[in-house]
């Protein structure tokens, strides 16, 4: 297993750039009274880069994530009785993913089976740039056999209760206590990149792995996993390879979080927080 320690870098902005050069990440996500999730991940895109992001939610939710941030576009998706994105929205999310660079689903999207139907679809995208988050990855856990289904280039960002829920799905034996082995084979069978979140998060692609050393406890709160989510996806907009978009998103996000702690305190940290001090941890690696 080759270990990786240098810091993946963004590459310079051309001066004849625009919004279309920088990355068009679509975000499935959201649903009645967990709004938030869809609005976090969708600002953190924009806060990480890229040059358009649109937030695909449930219709009756969308007044409400389309209020947080004017700099993203929204898409109404049709809904279940509960307020939940229903499988009739496959065919507008994936017109809107022939649009777009990367598609993130899962922050806030609960639970259901019209939502797996969903997600399996998508997974079976041949040349999709796939992340999986939050409640896409607790759907991808009760599809069967989903590893032999997927064609997609596929990142998953699990933490530890999602990486327990999802390994009856890859294996019969029981999760090992190791994270960076749980982290490799959970890799090597989905054929994805993992993000094992949590002290230390582990990304690996099955064959190199990465433990970061950025972060806090004070980012254990609502939310932080779903501005994780709009960061990579917006990275990987940007046109770094999967591996190199997870591992900078994991440590610029901890980096944030760290830089918001020293001003606020671990105790006071919130999501938004993270987000509001990402333009910091970028200019640690990449000139202002």
């Amino acid at each position: 297993m080759e270990v990786v320690s240098n810091i993946p870098r963004l590459p310079p902005r051309p001066m004849e750039g625009h919004k279309g050069t920088f990355g068009r990440v679509l975000i499935v996500a959201g649903s009645v009274g967990m709004t938030g999730a869809a609005a976090l991940a969708g600002r953190s895109a924009l806060r990480a880069g890229a040059g358009l992001v649109r937030v695909a939610t449930a219709r009756s939710a969308l007044p409400i994530v389309a209020a947080i941030e004017p700099c993203y576009t929204t898409l109404p998706l049709p809904e279940e009785g509960e307020g939940r994105i229903s499988a009739k929205a496959l065919a507008a999310i994936l017109d809107a993913a022939q649009d777009n660079d990367v598609v993130a689903i899962g922050p806030g999207m609960g639970q259901s089976a019209g939502l797996r139907s969903l997600v399996e679809a998508l997974l079976q995208q041949e040349g999709l740039r796939l992340l999986v988050d939050g409640d896409g990855l607790n759907n991808l856990s009760k599809i069967s056999g989903w590893p032999t289904k997927r064609k997609t280039d596929l990142v998953l960002t699990p933490h530890p209760g999602e990486m327990k829920r999802l390994w009856p799905s890859l294996f019969r034996e029981e999760i090992p206590q190791d994270r960076q082995q749980t982290a490799t084979r959970a890799a090597q069978v989905a054929g994805a990149v993992v993000a094992l979140k949590g002290a230390g998060t582990v990304v690996t692609n099955g064959r190199q792995v990465y433990i970061n050393t950025t972060g806090n406890p004070g980012m254990a709160t609502a939310g932080s996993g779903d501005v994780l989510t709009g960061v990579v996806a917006a990275l990987m907009g940007q046109g770094l390879g999967s591996l190199e978009a997870t591992i900078l998103g994991v440590h610029l996000h901890g980096l944030a979080g760290d830089l918001a702690a020293q001003r606020l305190g671990q105790i006071s940290l919130m999501a938004t927080d993270i987000i509001e001090t990402l333009s910091q941890a970028f200019q640690t690696i990449t000139p202002s």
